[in-house]
């Protein structure tokens, strides 16, 4: 009784492999069609045709490395710095070795010095760690080809690092106009620095040049060129502090629009994050949720290395107003947010029980750094 329910399972498994087989052979057909005609050629066409495939091969093989392999990228970066052994605000003259001369011996003043910003540290090391010490993705010429000419934003692959570096570079754009409008001058009575303004302008280049684009046929200069640039400006101007040559004003009002500014940027994001998890909660299957997460986690990622920079530099107006249990919660909030760290990314419903929600975790640590943001700042105005 049982053998025509075997039979009828048999037929329909037989007809699922089938099914599989015509897909495979419709999928491999090309490329089978495309060696048969290579293998019947003679090596006047198969020498250059297979150098061409080695080269084609080459590139996508580094482009998979540097898509893949993040170097020098560490969420406790910023103990590197040793930041806690700082004692001056960025730009005071830092105390010389008093000695005492011999008698009748000449003296000679010691040369003046004063301390280096560490905002200005970090955010030149966020752009060395992006263009030098990893590729920058988004502008090559393999990422902005995409798959098959499908950009590889709307893909669930290769991506990941690109929107993480684009949203560190986010950060590190938003600290250079602070730099230029507020922190690098004394408002109102001196005029821009000229190194944070190169620097400011050269971080303002898109971020998706290459060598060559369809709108010119003349060559342009890549993207990663003028963001080190950028960042040769910005390690010119620490060294001009530190020679006392060039001005750090650390008022309280400019730390509260650094404030100001990273917090809507926070704002901003978690918006986007709202949205994408409201609208499109696919789980696994949302194929733009790991490029929303990754960029809101270089948002973190950089702000954690400038805020912890900016207690440095603002130390003696920290101390004063008697925010340090605020602001060492804020950093170690920012550093919580580091440690999700997902394989993959799930955008699933926020009551879901199956597939996690990736995009509503890191908003909700966003916008708890962001009230901490808030709330120092209402204390620094009143």
């Amino acid at each position: 009784m049982l053998d025509p329910i075997v039979a009828f399972f048999q037929r329909i498994f037989a007809a699922i492999g089938r099914g599989i087989g015509m897909v495979i052979a419709w999928i491999l057909w090309p490329f089978i069609t495309v060696a048969n005609w290579y293998r019947a050629r003679g090596w006047i066409i198969k020498g250059p045709i297979g150098i061409v495939l080695l080269l084609l091969v080459g590139f996508y093989g580094y482009f998979v490395w540097q898509t893949q392999v993040w170097s020098g990228f560490d969420p406790d970066y910023v103990n590197s710095y040793n930041l806690g052994q700082r004692r001056q605000d960025a730009g005071t003259a830092t105390a010389g070795n008093a000695t005492t001369p011999a008698a009748g011996e000449a003296v000679e003043p010691e040369p003046r010095t004063c301390v280096r910003s560490a905002i200005v540290d970090v955010t030149a090391d966020l752009i060395d760690f992006n263009v030098n010490q990893n590729a920058w993705i988004s502008s090559m010429l393999l990422y902005k080809l995409g798959l098959f000419g499908l950009d590889w934003d709307k893909t669930p692959w290769f991506d990941n690092k690109a929107s993480f570096q684009r949203g560190v570079n986010q950060v590190v754009r938003r600290t250079a106009v602070e730099l230029v409008d507020s922190l690098g001058r004394v408002r109102g009575t001196s005029g821009i620095n000229a190194d944070l303004q190169r620097a400011r302008g050269n971080l303002q280049f898109d971020e998706e040049t290459w060598y060559f684009g369809s709108d010119s046929l003349l060559p342009k200069t890549p993207t990663p060129n003028y963001y080190r640039t950028a960042m040769a400006d910005l390690r010119k101007f620490n060294a001009s502090l530190e020679a006392c040559d060039a001005i750090f004003d650390g008022r309280s009002d400019n730390l509260i629009e650094l404030l100001d500014r990273l917090a809507n940027d926070l704002g901003a994001t978690t918006a986007i994050l709202r949205e994408r998890s409201e609208f499109y909660n696919n789980g696994w299957f949302d194929t733009r949720a790991d490029d929303r997460f990754w960029f809101a986690y270089g948002q973190l990622y950089a702000q954690y290395g400038i805020l912890s920079a900016a207690g440095a530099d603002f130390e003696a107006v920290i101390r004063a107003r008697g925010i340090e249990p605020l602001w060492t919660s804020t950093i170690s909030q920012l550093r919580s947010a580091l440690r999700i760290q997902p394989s993959i990314i799930s955008n699933g419903r926020e009551d879901g029980w199956i597939m996690p929600t990736h995009l509503a975790t890191i908003g909700f640590y966003m916008l708890r750094v962001r009230s901490n943001f808030v709330e120092i700042r209402d204390v620094l105005a009143r």
